[in-house]
């Protein structure tokens, strides 16, 4: 039965969402429960096309992108994967009428990861436009249930939000992505004298993003927004932590949040303020 193999690949979703990310696993769990199997089916999706271009070092990264993106196209076509995390996507693509342009610019995205090292400002638009803004849209397909207008009012703030955590993981990750994959994401900026004046110029182009984020999620519908906020908690507990963090120290280890103390910011963001997210 189709049905059943629908529920294995949605199982296979969520366990690759769990395995690979307590933040979003943390987060699904605030949304209304009619939004879980969709969220994990678009982060499983995005998590597997990471982790070719980011950690199958002994392996052929082209080809394996490649066959990636021919059968993420043919499951979309034919309505139909027997790689059940790309079942669980196209079956959420089609649900919530998700735009091909933006699995293409995802893909795309991906494919620069292979060949691009070092960005010009143009370049790291145009690699942040895919590998985090339009995930954020195609989640927002999936929160406002095919309310176009609502979709269209929100869409600038999901994009800013999904630069906004993007940008994050670079000042996180600018050692990894530095030194172990020669990608220097930040346009303009000598990695090799990293500075506090450095450091400064993006944290206040993330802070701007923050900002222009926040409206957004508040006007989210309820059923998703405390999920959504969570996520939007969680990052600015980790941006503190790197802001707090002159830029060698940054250069020289890897920022973490405790699961601890991501447990508390949900239980807090289950206890947010019933004025604020009924606005």
């Amino acid at each position: 039965m189709k049905s059943l193999f629908d529920k294995v690949s949605a199982r296979c979703s969520k366990l690759t969402t769990e395995e690979y990310s307590t933040s979003f696993s943390l987060g699904i769990r605030l949304l209304d429960k009619k939004f879980h199997a969709p969220i994990y089916a678009i982060y499983g999706f995005v998590r597997f096309a990471d982790e070719i271009v980011d950690s199958f070092h002994e392996y052929d990264k082209g080809a394996l992108l490649k066959h990636f993106k021919e059968e993420t196209y043919r499951a979309i076509s034919e309505r139909i994967s027997l790689n059940p995390i790309l079942n669980s996507f196209q079956r959420v693509y089609h649900e919530f009428n998700i735009e091909q342009e933006l699995v293409d610019t995802f893909l795309d995205s991906m494919e620069m990861d292979l060949h691009q090292h070092f960005y010009t400002r143009s370049i790291y638009e145009q690699y942040i436009l895919g590998s985090a803004e339009v995930v954020g849209l195609m989640c927002l397909k999936v929160f406002t249930e095919g309310n176009d207008e609502l979709y269209c009012k929100l869409r600038t703030p999901a994009m800013k939000l999904g630069a906004a955590f993007q940008k994050v993981n670079f000042l996180r990750d600018v050692k990894a992505d530095s030194q172990e994959l020669g990608r220097h994401y930040f346009p303009l900026v000598n990695l090799e004298h990293f500075t506090n004046c450095d450091k400064y110029a993006i944290e206040s182009e993330i802070e701007a993003d923050f900002q222009a984020a926040l409206p957004g999620i508040l006007a989210l519908p309820l059923s998703a927004r405390k999920g959504v906020y969570l996520a939007y908690a969680y990052y600015q507990v980790l941006f503190k932590k790197i802001k707090s963090l002159p830029a060698q120290r940054i250069m020289n280890e890897r920022v973490r949040v405790a699961n601890t103390h991501k447990i508390g910011i949900m239980l807090q963001t289950f206890l947010f303020p019933v004025n604020l997210l009924q606005q």
